[in-house]
Order: structure tokens, then sequence, then C-alpha cells
């Protein structure tokens, strides 16, 4: 299906069919050490920059890169780490992608929470103490469409300071009307910028459309939604260093475009799920420990979130190379915080499977503070 969108060409698309992947791969890996070096002592990073920060020729860096992020990220942020949770409200999905456990073409059971069952997983989720949430669906415009948004966002608002949403791209007049019912961010991943490794993988469904998906952060930022989440799929195409280049391209257009609204950005790594898809490039922990100074270095500003989907220990690394927001205790499927339903619901196997009171002590181990609630009604909503 495609969708129309007037605004499509005054969106990030126009700046990404101007862009060559193989080029932009070829530029990354010319990058050399005084390239490097220039990135490090850089005042306000370019996107050259960043490129030379990605590169093969910065891994001999990351010492130096590390103590860089760590700096900047302390005088922005504080001694903080922002605690969240996922809250997965169908597994319900009418698209066909071969990375995710609810691709339609599994056989596995599908669930829809309905408003008790919401209420259910919202209180156990407070029990645990969060008080901010990302709320996550499959991709089903009908049964979990914008109609069950209108339904279950007043009750999940009454329950959080803060509420996030990974769903289905919308219009700009649904995020528009989901702001008002107190909807704070959502998270579009593009998956992967390459046409080519974006087709292979998006077999059916509305996702195939890769233009509408690239131009969602941009009706998000028309529709003034305060927080607006980017990333790529880490081993969908073979090379992630070109995917995360591509995501700093979006990023600035989007501060270009839409100054008024803040930005997150999260690193997924392709994790195991059903269907076993294996990664086309294995990014190692040293690499990953690389893209995330990159980004620090590159957007003082930026919210780097790391998910369950990575190990305990290299969380606890991570923890001041630049993440500003953790998730803990994750579950994957719906019902999985109250109901405990099974394994053959998730999305995909967590690696970090942590309590959240543990994860919340390995950070204040790390000299940070573990911060549950970042917003209160009175201040702008």
């Amino acid at each position: 299906m495609k969708h129309a969108d007037p605004q499509r060409e005054a969106s990030f698309v126009s700046r990404w069919r101007q862009l060559d992947w193989d080029d932009v791969g070829m530029q990354i890996r010319a990058c050399s050490a005084r390239d490097v070096a220039r990135a490090l002592a850089s005042g306000q990073r370019t996107l050259q920059d960043f490129m030379a920060l990605i590169s093969p020729a910065a891994e001999p860096f990351l010492s130096d890169m590390a103590a860089a992020a760590e700096r900047l990220t302390r005088q922005r942020f504080g001694n903080t780490i922002g605690f969240y949770v996922p809250l997965y409200l169908s597994n319900l999905c009418s698209n066909d992608c071969t990375y995710c456990g609810f691709s339609m073409s599994n056989r596995l059971k599908r669930k829809t929470l309905n408003l008790e069952e919401i209420e259910r997983e919202c209180l156990a989720i407070k029990a645990r103490g969060f008080n901010s949430v990302l709320l996550v669906t499959g991709e089903h415009e009908t049964k979990v469409g914008i109609d069950y948004f209108r339904r279950v966002m007043p009750l999940i608002r009454r329950h959080f300071s803060s509420v996030g949403m990974e769903v289905q791209p919308l219009s700009q007049d649904e995020y528009t009307e989901l702001k008002t019912l107190g909807l704070d961010s959502v998270m579009v991943y593009q998956e992967t910028y390459h046409a080519p490794t974006y087709a292979r993988h998006h077999l059916r469904g509305n996702k195939q459309d890769m233009a509408w998906r690239l131009a969602t952060p941009d009706r998000l930022g028309r529709a003034g939604i305060d927080k607006i989440g980017l990333g790529a799929l880490i081993g969908l195409s073979r090379d992630w260093r070109a995917d995360s280049y591509f995501v700093a391209e979006h990023l600035s257009w989007l501060e270009r475009h839409h100054w008024q609204s803040r930005y997150s950005l999260s690193f997924p790594r392709l994790r195991p799920c059903t269907g076993g898809l294996e990664p086309s490039v294995i990014m190692s922990d040293r690499q990953l420990a690389q893209l995330i100074c990159a980004w620090r270095l590159f957007s003082p500003t930026l919210d780097l979130s790391l998910s369950t989907r990575e190990s305990p220990a290299f969380r606890n690394g991570a923890m001041r190379l630049g993440i500003t927001q953790l998730s803990a205790e994750s579950r994957t499927q719906p019902g999985g915080y109250a109901e405990g339903d099974s394994d053959e619901l998730e999305q995909f196997a967590i690696h970090d499977d942590r309590r959240v009171d543990v994860v919340a002590a390995a950070v204040r181990q790390a000299g940070l503070q573990p911060v549950f609630k970042d917003w209160e009604p009175f201040l702008g909503r």
C-alpha cells in the first residue's frame, strides 16, 4: 500500500535520495588517523567528523573518545541515567519482516490487550518503580491503529509521567491528536537506509513503503511531538557504519527543520527471534562502544538509549560512555509483566534479564543516579 503524503518531498526523503550508499561507505573506510585526530580536536563536530569517528581508523582512539564522551555527557545530563520500560500492547502484525518475531508469517499465539489487561500491566510496571513507559505494538492499522490508541492512551496516561510510542507510522493529524491525549515521544526506527536491503527484508505489508517510513519523523516534528527517536537495526545491512552515517544525516536534517523537538537515538543489534534471521554483519562490543562514543561527540545534547538487547556486562560498562536512558526488566510480549506469558509471544529474546533493582544498583555503583521520573504535568503539557 502506498501512502499519500503531499509534504513527503519536504522531508528527509529528498536528502536521502541525494546520498549514494556505496560512496558513503567508501568515504568512511578512506578516513585516516589524521581525520580522527582532527575530529577529536574539533569544538563543533560535523558530519565529516562523524564519518571519521565511526571509521576503522578511529578504533585505536577508543580510550580518548570514551573520555571525551563521558565528559560531554556529564556536562549536559549530570550524573543521571533515566529508566524506562516497554509496554507491549499487541503482537498482532500485518507486515512480513524477516527479522521480527511478530511477523505475520510466523505461527505464534497472537494477543491484543484489552483495557482491563492494560490496567493490570500498568500496575505491575508501577510496582517495579517505573514512571516512564514506551508503548509497543505490531503494525496492524485496523485492529491496533489510531482507534485503539484513542481508547487506551487516557488509561495509560493516568499511571505514568512520561508516555512514548513505538508503533506503526501514523499521519501528522493522528500524531497531533495523540499529543493532546498525553503522548510525549515517538520512536520510529528505519531499520536500514539501504533501499535494496530494506526491500529484501520487508516482504509484505505497509512497511514495504520505505519513503513513508522515512518521512515519519518529519510528520512528528510538524505535529509538535516533544521527543523523536531514530535508529537503524545493526546487522540488517552489510555495513553498519554506512547505516549509522545515514542516521546522522537524518538527525541533522531534523534538527534544522524541526528544532523545537528533542531527539533520542538507539542502536539495537539484531537479536534471536522466531524466524531466526542471522545478522549480515557482526558488530563487536568494542565497535558498539565506538559508535556510542561517536554519537556523543557528534551530538552532546542527544539522548542515547541502551536496551536489554545487550548483555549485563556490556550495559554496565557502557553506562559512562554517553548513555542517558536504560530499559530494565523488559518483557517483549503482551501481558508479560502481570501475566508472565510464555516466551512464544516474544518479539525478540532479551539479553539482560536482571531485575530493575539490580540494574539500578549497578548504576549507583558506577557513581550515577537512576532516575525514574523526569517530567511533571505542570511543565508545559
